[in-house]
């Protein structure tokens, strides 16, 4: 029985183009300003190990009161009411990822589809006691049936660009 191998030049140059493929597109958008990046966190996600622990899970935007909140990603409108005194809407997404939004009002009824970067309410007053708590949008993630991850590993991270020290023309001091 002979065994087929691939040549070590195919298989080098299979491996080139595979890590040089361009990366897909995300899917993803930060609700508050409709980026793929994030613009602005005004307090970031601290997602404890077990449920049961204090933290934060997920992360708020800096968002003025009346202004729109858009979806994160394509889903659909799974929950539109309120969690204990404050407005809250979620989207169920592909890859059974679930994303929170509060205090948010809106219109649009449970099953409704929603496209990335769609208008899916307004940010409201939240009547809770937490309310200080959160400055802007309150935006949540959820894998499964109840693991918290941090919204912000959905959106594309932003590009760092690096400048050399010692650049030509540059002054020292």
């Amino acid at each position: 029985m002979r065994l087929t191998t691939t040549p070590r030049p195919a298989l080098a140059i299979l491996t080139t183009l595979i890590l040089c493929a361009p990366r897909p597109a995300w899917a993803w958008v930060d609700p508050a300003a409709g980026t793929p990046h994030p613009q602005e966190v005004a307090r970031p996600a601290s997602i404890p190990e077990q449920n049961w622990k204090p933290g934060h899970r997920g992360v708020d935007l800096p968002l003025r009161i009346g202004a729109p909140v858009v979806a994160a990603g394509d889903g659909v409108i799974a929950f539109a009411g309120s969690v204990a005194g404050a407005p809250v809407v979620t989207v169920e997404h592909a890859g059974g990822i679930r994303t929170t939004y509060q205090p948010v009002r809106t219109n649009l009824p449970v099953g409704t589809s929603v496209r990335e970067g769609e208008t899916i309410g307004v940010l409201a007053r939240s009547s809770t006691r937490f309310a200080g708590e959160h400055d802007g949008l309150h935006w949540g993630a959820l894998t499964g049936p109840d693991k918290y991850i941090d919204p912000l590993t959905l959106l594309e991270p932003p590009r760092i660009r690096l400048k050399p020290v010692d650049a030509p023309g540059r002054r020292r001091s």
